[in-house]
């Protein structure tokens, strides 16, 4: 996920709280995802898209604070 920003995530993650928080939120519907795809958790086609949308919406909303912390000077 967002691989060439590797060095702007981790100061994000190390000073923005909410970039912190939607990362690790990120990762565990990233997590839950997996879990779910692979009959680990029961789970209909209904929660799992949901949870897929929701995982996109946060790496959008990432990606957006990545460039602007980039535009202010990184």
């Amino acid at each position: 996920m967002l691989e060439e920003y590797r060095n702007e995530i981790s100061e994000l993650k190390q000073n923005d709280r909410h970039f912190s928080r939607i990362f690790e939120k990120h990762n565990k519907l990233d997590k839950d995802v997996q879990n779910a795809e692979h009959g680990r958790v029961g789970m209909s086609d209904y929660e799992i898209e949901k949870m897929k949308k929701e995982k996109l919406l946060l790496k959008d909303e990432m990606h957006k604070l990545i460039l602007e912390y980039k535009k202010d000077g990184f």
